[in-house]
Parts: structure tokens; sequence; C-alpha cells
């Protein structure tokens, strides 16, 4: 039989974060540092995107929801996303969604919020 993983991973844009804003209390571990240039920036967002590829214990889900939606820009169209085995996170400024992935409806409503607060179309390319 096998276990599912006990940890979550995801993807933190470094451009996304606020300035003066500090990512402490969680444990993560950087798997991975990418420099690329986006296509699909918007006006509020730069044209090169630092991404840090991330784990940590999955108990740390919604301790890291909380940090990241403190540290997040509230403007230019950023989210954070993550997932457990069974959850999808996704994390705007000062607001958390999380719901079972796979959950269509759910990622509906998560997909609206995004646009909602300008994160263009082809960026709303989280996996579940």
């Amino acid at each position: 039989m096998t276990h599912p993983p006990r940890t979550l991973s995801g993807v933190l844009i470094a451009e996304s974060l606020r300035v003066g804003s500090e990512l402490s209390g969680v444990p993560l571990q950087v798997t991975a540092i990418q420099r690329i240039a986006v296509g699909n920036a918007t006006a509020d967002q730069p044209e090169q995107w630092t991404l840090l590829d991330f784990q940590a214990p999955q108990d740390a889900a919604g301790p890291l929801a909380g940090a990241l939606a403190n540290c997040l820009a509230p403007t230019g169209g950023w989210y954070v996303n993550y997932s457990t085995a069974t959850e999808a996170f996704v994390v705007f400024a000062d607001r958390v969604f999380r719901y079972p992935r796979g959950d269509a409806k759910a990622r509906a409503e998560v997909e609206e919020y995004a646009r909602s607060v300008g994160v263009p179309e082809p960026q709303l390319d989280w996996k579940d």
C-alpha cells in the first residue's frame, strides 16, 4: 500500500511579494530557482520573473496560506498556488482559497475571483 506524500509543493514568484514583507515562521524548502521571461505579463507585472519551487510539510499548509496572504502584493494580479495530496490552495493578497483537488466547481470560483483581481486568462494555469 502506497501512502500519499506528507509534503506540499508549489511555486512562489519572488516579484509577487510586497516590498517590506517577510515570509517567516513556516518551514519551506526551496527545491529549484528559475529566472524566466514572461510573455503574458500584465502592465503591473515585470517581464522577467524569479520562480521559487518549494516544498513544506503538509501540516504547514494552513499557516503557509496565512503567511503568504500577508506577504503578496495586492496589485498586479499575483497569487501563489500549492497542493497537498488531497487539497489545492490558491492564495492572493489577504485571501485564501482551499478546495479538494479536482473540484471543477470550486476551481471555477477561484478563477472568477482571480479575474476580478487582475489575473489574466493565460495565468489561470495552476495545477490542482
